[in-house]
């Protein structure tokens, strides 16, 4: 995969980023391997702005997030973000904490779907960004760990307190976000963390697979329904049933409606825009 002339992101420097024109998948790489992907104030930055910007690529139409050699990524980098953390005031502290937040936000808000291929180590904000994403496909070596309370710090971090209790329930939301113990990769899936686990050496094909197949989908449609997913959280179900009329009456007026008609009376695959 190269990125073609079209994505026209400032290339990162902390990670890899790739575009498949022919598929419309954007891969990125965590590629810190020798540190297990920890990450960086400069990872965050750049993570950052490379989700926001890729939310206006027309020609993206879904996201694949992995890292590289044996973990996805351990979390904060202890020698370069912990220890730099203890010299600042509350100001300085917020600022990067605001920022860590931010980061999850533009993934959530992101409009395409945004598929996680998870290896290995999926700890502390590491786990929280596979949270965000929107699937969460995991090889059999795919430990996963909230582990701030370990730290000292508070398990409700980067919006796990509000993202995990609605993928697993509160109960199970509470033990792993208080314990700060590792899950594998069997007991993840069995409480919806994981939607799928897959042999290792798998999980990146079968990640990338599932995002062309979301790639081929109505784009529209499924940004209305990632939106849909968040917005709907706080709503009574008589706002809930309102939100979504107007948003279906929205979709029916997107020409990928109208494609999916034709194609159905021509008997063949729905070419959507």
């Amino acid at each position: 995969m190269t990125a073609p002339d079209p994505l026209t992101l400032q290339p990162p420097r902390s990670f890899l980023l790739d575009f498949d024109e022919n598929t419309a998948v954007a891969r990125i790489t965590l590629n810190r391997p020798d540190r297990l992907n920890a990450l960086t104030f400069e990872v965050y930055r750049e993570l950052l702005a490379t989700f926001r910007a890729l939310d206006s690529e027309a020609e993206v139409r879904a996201i694949v997030v992995t890292g590289a050699g044996r973990g996805f990524c351990s979390g904060g980098d202890v020698e370069e973000i912990i220890g730099p953390l203890l010299e600042r005031n509350f100001e300085g502290l917020l600022d990067f904490t605001r920022m860590t937040c931010h980061l999850v936000g533009a993934i959530r808000a992101c409009r395409q779907p945004v598929v996680a291929a998870l290896n290995g180590t999926v700890a502390g904000a590491g786990a929280v960004i596979a949270t965000a994403c929107d699937v969460r496909i995991a090889a059999a070596s795919a430990r996963i760990a909230y582990l701030f309370t370990r730290v000292g710090l508070s398990g409700a971090d980067m919006g796990a307190a509000w993202m995990l209790p609605r993928i697993v329930g509160l109960g199970r939301a509470t033990e792993l976000l208080m314990a700060g113990d590792f899950v594998d990769a069997t007991e993840a899936h069995r409480i919806g963390l994981y939607n799928r686990v897959v042999p290792d050496g798998e999980v990146l094909a079968e990640a990338t697979a599932f995002a062309e197949r979301l790639a081929r989908g109505p784009s529209f449609a499924l940004g209305v329904t990632k939106q849909a997913l968040d917005g709907e959280s706080q709503m009574e179900l008589e706002a809930a049933l309102e939100a979504e009329a107007r948003a279906q009456a929205i979709c029916m007026l997107n020409p990928n409606f109208r494609e999916a008609y034709e194609a159905f009376v021509a008997k063949r695959r729905p070419r959507f825009v």
